[in-house]
């Protein structure tokens, strides 16, 4: 017991707990059940799940306090893979008319879109599925993707008629990368029949298309980095799995502590 005499500690030992120190058990609780189930989020996100959907109303710091108390740190690993290379032969070229103004007033404004690729394995070998996306930057929602095994441009032109084909009255801005889909004469007047202005990014800026470059580096290191498929099926289930959790779930400061589609409703009730 080193320097602290009998009654001191046996005093120490039924002291009355406070309450502030009761109730923070009681959150570190529930702050461990978010951990467990989503390893990857850090206190701020824990602390806008709280008040979300666990009706614990407490600020970032005393969130920050109880995660260091249990040890608790989000597994996120940054990792950047750069962006999709130049088409070699680009037949058409468009200016970047969106200029990195990464916001817009209403949904359906602005679009963003590019393709990612996913590993998995079957024993020593490797394959591949392509992931094509596109992200609205008013409510930041995935308006549409296809996940397939080649990156064609069948996988881009039908990512665009699924988009067009949910939202029938959209005539946005659609930036994109030069990836060689992209620059094709054949999207660019798919685009132009459907009355979508085309932008895209400069040689090497990954910067041009920020925000969507954001949402594969949230989608990889929440669900993807650190873990090893080893069948197809899990691989595309995850990726579906997350999109909808994204779309329907994910908290987003940016958008004022709200979901893509709570976003998007909260637009279409106003209108």
């Amino acid at each position: 017991m080193g320097n602290v005499s009998r009654a001191a500690y046996y005093k120490w030992l039924n002291r009355e707990i406070p309450t502030n120190e009761i109730e923070n058990e009681r959150i570190a609780e529930t702050i461990e059940q978010i951990h467990t189930d989503s390893p990857d989020k850090g206190y701020r996100r824990i602390r806008d799940d709280l008040e979300r959907y666990h009706d614990i109303k407490v600020n970032d710091k005393r969130v920050l306090r109880i995660c260091r108390k249990k040890n608790i740190k989000s597994t996120i690993k940054y990792s950047n893979n750069g962006c999709t290379r130049q088409a070699a032969n680009p037949q058409f070229i468009a200016e970047n008319v969106l200029n990195r103004e990464f916001y817009a007033d209403a949904p359906n404004e602005k679009w963003l879109t590019d393709v990612t690729e996913f590993k998995y394995y079957t024993g020593q070998e490797k394959h591949k599925v392509y992931l094509s996306a596109i992200l609205d930057l008013y409510d930041r929602r995935i308006v549409s993707y296809v996940i397939r095994d080649s990156n064609n441009n069948a996988l881009v032109f039908d990512t665009f008629d699924k988009a067009i084909e949910s939202n029938p009255n959209a005539h946005p801005l659609c930036h994109s990368d030069r990836g060689y889909q992209y620059t094709s004469r054949t999207f660019h007047a798919k685009l132009e029949a459907a009355g979508i202005t085309q932008s895209m990014s400069r040689v090497a800026k990954c910067i041009d298309n920020g925000p969507m470059e954001g949402f594969w580096g949230i989608l990889k290191r929440e669900r993807y980095y650190g873990k090893k498929f080893t069948d197809r099926e899990s691989l595309i289930t995850m990726i579906e799995d997350y999109i909808e959790y994204y779309n329907t779930k994910r908290l987003q400061r940016n958008l004022g502590v709200l979901t893509p589609f709570e976003k998007h409703e909260q637009y279409m009730l106003a209108a």
